[in-house]
């Protein structure tokens, strides 16, 4: 048989070339599918090893607010836990503690773990033990030497509780050894500043954390092993703590809801009270007096699934402009500061022609009022645009569409069109948000002079949020990025960090009857000047201030900053520019009035600009690390550096005794769509799919929205490797057909 050799072939280059590139693409298809399937053991595999736990049993079997767990097919109870929130306003700061009550009804000796959220502000400075009449204070510690002496205590019996920061807003309390019957109460505290924005002050009270998109783990390469084993990959996680962030998720049809939630409210303001309001949860007001309010819950004990949000407005018609307190500790004094600059008026201003950038998310987490509200907020602000204006629209899921190739202008035939496919769209798949940013902050006009935005609408609810806040850093250009959050349990961290990153505003609307009025409420900032360059200069106090770099403020924000002094003395002077005219306003330092816990909001605050500092590539990691680790231990507030740990010094579980894990499940966001958010036909058994959260991902959570003009999809993976293998396998096939006919040609000349 003759055999045709590639390498020795001179009389055939393009037989060589078509050979060639036959087999280079035949084996990036090979390579790339085996990537894909790698990559689909990681994360099934991950996805699958974290459910190896209890399953969750029918609602029949279970009580009101009780969990049942079927293990080895016995049934047992689960640990139950009840909430109580006692928060008191002072002025322009908050104190709250947060009561965790563990009651174990089981015949065992259990930990418990529960993840829960807190306000992204809030600085988490103590942690208690209650045990009976015992009462054990926790002591803040590096984050790993927290872990080894709560682990040395559960083995040796002791009880313990350890409280550990995931994220800014997601916090961990694990609590170990609560014996048989009994109960055990774990409280936390964190300070935090209340928010201002015009002629109102707020609160807002997490109470569940949403199910997180966490992407599946990207392999980087595929090579056979140097020991000879077979071939391994090598991956990199976007989400590396995705088990972390991730708890077992209740379906509310089929599973009463857990962890009942009371709230009370000390509101002293500090100024005469005019109207109060609950948003999202009925409550009882009670007026001591005209500066102060008790508020509870109407209802007694709520199921913790959305946020609670508190607003209050002075009595007289404006809020004051000016709030300036001030604590001593240690030897230095702290100040916070809030300055409203005045709002230019409309009349007074030439209208500024904008290119505004709408981002929707229409991914499964939206689903159920989510969606409603995030379209109506969309149709209410195409409606707000200037015919001197140009816009786009970009919606996504784990695909994407872009509706034009690029802006267009706010005539009534573009604004019609970009209702319409608003209107259309439906909340289904993944969450890729990172796609979706770049698109936005693809600045394809150029400078043509006009202020350019992105309106960004969605809950937030991915893992990997450090990738969208690299990317808002690499890609901001002269665009100023405005988030909004929707619904009833939106990502805070995500919002107000990509807001500040982006140099633009946050925005929440938690109903469909806040969108008019919070859309409004945004239009006002995007339609007037920005308060820019903004300086802060102490008269005679050395001051560590932070912001170090102080950002624009839009309309009706106030500018709030936190400084440490060596001494309360001299004036604060803010100079800046609204609009185009110069601005400046003076503040004596005697005249700031007393506040609470100051000295840890600088801390936290200072956290904060190391954080943005790392994320911008400013300050090297190992630099903001060792700068956040100070602030933590100096202030005694938890970070992701460091943990609160308190241990009982006697043991109580007795020597032998097992000990099992409990890990707490938590209720679905309020408005939320379970099937949207875990997918109908997953291949994961339906009970897994209700403990873990990452079984959004599976393909049928995963289907395509509809095509728009000018689509643009996201590449899928499988779809590039099929392509390559069969391109190949036909260029080697038309390379081996010319061959025959090559070598048959000569046999036919000489038989003629």
């Amino acid at each position: 048989m003759d055999t045709y050799d590639t390498a020795d072939n001179d009389e055939h280059p393009m037989l060589n070339r078509l050979i060639k590139l036959g087999l280079l693409l035949l084996a990036q298809g090979i390579a790339v599918m085996l990537m894909a399937f790698v990559a689909l053991l990681v994360s099934f595999g991950t996805s699958w090893s974290a459910t190896e736990q209890a399953s969750l049993l029918q609602p029949g079997d279970a009580r009101s607010g009780t969990l049942l767990l079927k293990d080895y097919g016995a049934t047992t109870e689960a640990i139950r836990l009840g909430i109580d929130v006692d928060i008191t306003v002072s002025g322009p700061t908050l104190r709250a503690r947060v009561t965790q009550v563990f009651r174990n009804p089981t015949q065992d000796w259990v930990e418990a773990t529960y993840v829960y959220p807190l306000a992204t502000g809030g600085a988490v400075d103590t942690l208690k033990i209650v045990v009976g009449d015992r009462v054990i204070v926790g002591d803040i510690k590096e984050r790993q030497q927290a872990r080894v002496i709560y682990e040395e205590a559960r083995r040796a019996g002791q009880k313990a509780a350890l409280t550990e920061q995931e994220r800014p807003n997601i916090f961990t309390n694990s609590v170990a050894n609560i014996g048989p019957g009994e109960t055990v109460l774990v409280q936390i505290e964190y300070q935090e500043p209340v928010h201002q924005s015009g002629n109102e002050y707020s609160l807002r009270l997490p109470l569940v954390v949403g199910p997180r998109y966490n992407p599946a783990p990207i392999v980087q390469s595929v090579d056979f092993r140097n020991d000879g084993s077979g071939w391994g990959a090598t991956t990199s996680d976007p989400v590396p703590d995705r088990d972390r962030i991730a708890p077992p998720v209740l379906d509310p049809a089929k599973n009463p809801p857990v962890n009942p939630t009371t709230i009370t409210v000390r509101l002293k303001a500090g100024f005469a009270l005019g109207e109060v309001r609950s948003h999202h949860h009925n409550v009882k007001i009670e007026s001591p007096d005209n500066t102060a309010r008790i508020i509870t819950l109407a209802d007694g004990a709520v199921p913790a699934d959305r946020d609670f949000e508190l607003t209050w407005k002075p009595a007289a018609e404006k809020a004051p402009s000016v709030g300036l307190f001030r604590e001593h500790v240690g030897d230095a004094d702290y100040l916070l500061a809030f300055i409203t600059p005045p709002s230019v008026e409309q009349s007074m201003q030439k209208p500024l022609p904008r290119e505004v950038v709408f981002v929707i998310d229409n991914s499964g987490s939206m689903g159920g009022t989510s969606i409603v509200q995030a379209k109506a907020s969309l149709t209410y602000a195409l409606s707000r645009l200037q015919p001197t204006d140009r816009f786009n629209v970009i919606r996504f899921d784990d695909t994407m569409d872009v509706l034009f190739p690029a802006s267009v202008p706010a005539d009534a035939a573009h604004v019609g069109e970009a209702s319409s496919f608003v209107s259309a769209l439906q909340a289904r798949g993944g969450t890729e948000m990172v796609p979706a940013m770049r698109a936005a902050l693809a600045d394809k006009l150029g400078d043509t002079g006009m202020v350019r935005q992105v309106v960004f609408l969605t809950d937030g609810a991915i893992g990997n949020e450090q990738q969208l806040f690299e990317t808002i850093t690499a890609m901001r250009g002269r665009s100023r990025v405005f988030m909004v959050g929707i619904g009833s349990a939106p990502n805070t961290y995500l919002m107000t960090r990509a807001a500040e990153l982006g140099r633009g505003a946050f925005t929440h609307i938690g109903s469909v009857e806040q969108v008019e009025e919070r859309m409004r409420g945004l239009f006002a900032k995007l339609e007037n000047p920005a308060v820019t360059g903004l300086i802060a200069k102490f008269s005679e106090a050395k001051a560590d201030i932070t912001p170090a770099i102080i950002p624009d403020v839009y309309r009706d924000e106030p500018l709030v900053l936190a400084a440490k002094l060596d001494k309360l003395a001299g004036s604060l002077e803010i100079r800046g520019r609204v609009g185009d005219r110069p601005w400046s306003v003076t503040l004596p330092l005697q005249n700031a009035a007393e506040g609470n816990g100051l000295s840890k909001l600088w801390a936290k605050r200072k956290i904060g600009d190391a954080e943005v500092a790392r994320a911008m590539r400013e300050l090297a990691p190992e630099e903001a690390d060792k700068a956040i680790l100070a602030l933590a231990l100096d202030h005694q507030i938890v970070t992701r550096l460091t943990s609160l740990v308190a241990v009982d010094k006697t043991p109580s579980r007795p020597e032998g005794a097992p000990l099992k894990l409990s890990e707490l499940p938590i209720n679905l966001p309020a408005g939320w769509d379970f099937e949207k958010v875990f997918g109908e036909r997953s291949p994961i058994p339906a009970q897994l799919r209700e403990r873990h959260a990452d079984a959004r991902t599976s393909p049928a959570a995963r289907r395509p929205a509809p095509a728009a003009p000018d689509a643009v999809r996201l590449p899928k993976t499988a779809t590039s490797a099929e392509l390559k293998m069969i391109a190949g396998l036909i260029l080697i096939a038309l390379a081996l057909t010319l061959i025959v006919f090559n070598r048959r040609r000569p046999l036919l000349t000489d038989v003629a």
